[in-house]
């Protein structure tokens, strides 16, 4: 992000206004849980966030959900709890949204998170009666509950007992890119592609 805010012309920093605030997050989480290896194959990416920001509330919940969802199936019991919480509470979001102003996106977010839900059938149910009667505010959802859920997700996966955490959340991240990109409109000029040789001069 520190290099994405340069190549925007910004100041200096990880938290670039050039980029969405939770897909930046997504970045960093990502870049500190990704070995030193893997690290190396994240550079080429730094232009696709540079411009992809907005003030859409469903972006937040697109990207929360895409995490939990990837990450609820490889990571821990515990964890699993935590991330079918977060599934649900994004669903909630997503259908306080609707009733305020529908958009075609709303089913395939809602979809795509019960399809989370649906691989930790266990986790799901107590999740269910966990959240019972809690509520939260919209405001609450993009401030607290969605970047939680980012955070857990990616150490969840980074810290997962399965063969390549790395090359997981490669796709999570660039899965997560997409999303947003689909979503969100850019202002500003695509960037040179860089290189991990780029970076490192």
């Amino acid at each position: 992000m520190e290099y994405a805010s340069l190549l925007a012309g910004e100041r200096w920093s990880d938290h670039p206004r050039c980029t969405h605030p939770l897909l930046a997050a997504v970045a960093r989480h990502v870049n500190d849980h990704t070995s030193h290896g893997g690290r190396s194959n994240l550079t080429g990416l730094i232009p696709s966030v540079i411009g992809v920001t907005g003030d859409d509330p469903r972006v937040d919940a697109a990207i929360a959900i895409r995490c939990a969802a990837t990450a609820i199936p490889v990571v821990a019991e515990y964890r699993q709890r935590a991330l079918a919480v977060s599934l649900l509470t994004a669903q909630r979001f997503v259908a306080d949204m609707h009733l305020r102003s529908p958009t075609n996106d709303d089913d395939e977010l809602s979809g795509r998170a019960q399809a989370g839900l649906d691989r930790v059938a266990r986790a799901a149910r107590w999740a269910e009666t966990f959240s019972a009667g809690h509520a939260m505010t919209p405001k609450a959802f993009r401030r607290r509950s969605a970047p939680a859920t980012v955070r857990v997700s990616v150490i969840g996966i980074a810290e997962a007992a399965i063969p390549d955490p790395d090359s997981l959340l490669h796709e999570l991240f660039t899965t997560v890119i997409r999303d947003c990109t689909d979503r969100l409109d850019s202002d500003f000029p695509a960037p040179t592609r860089l290189t991990p040789a780029v970076l490192t001069r």
